[in-house]
C-alpha cells in the first residue's frame, strides 16, 4: 500500500560562481550601505553634503535615535 507521498531523492550540486560575477554585487551593496550609513548616521543638517538644509536629518530623525546615533 502506498501513502501517496513521493520519496524521490534529489541532490543539488553546488555551483561555483566566479568572482567576476559577484564583485559588482558586492561593490554595489557596499556603496548602498555607505550611503545609508551617511544619510542615517552622519548627516547633521548644518554639516550636510546636501547644502545648509536639515531636510535629510529630519526625515531620518527617529531612525537615527532608534539605531543609537546621537544628533543633539
Amino acid at each position: 500500500m502506498t501513502s501517496g507521498v513521493a520519496t524521490a531523492k534529489t541532490r543539488t550540486a553546488a555551483v561555483a560562481v566566479p568572482a567576476s560575477e559577484t564583485l559588482p554585487w558586492l561593490l554595489s551593496a557596499l556603496v548602498v550601505g555607505l550611503v545609508l550609513y551617511y544619510v542615517i548616521g552622519i548627516d547633521q543638517g548644518a554639516t550636510s553634503l546636501f547644502g545648509d538644509s536639515s531636510v535629510i536629518h529630519e526625515l531620518v530623525h527617529d531612525a537615527r535615535h532608534f539605531l543609537g546615533f546621537p544628533c543633539h
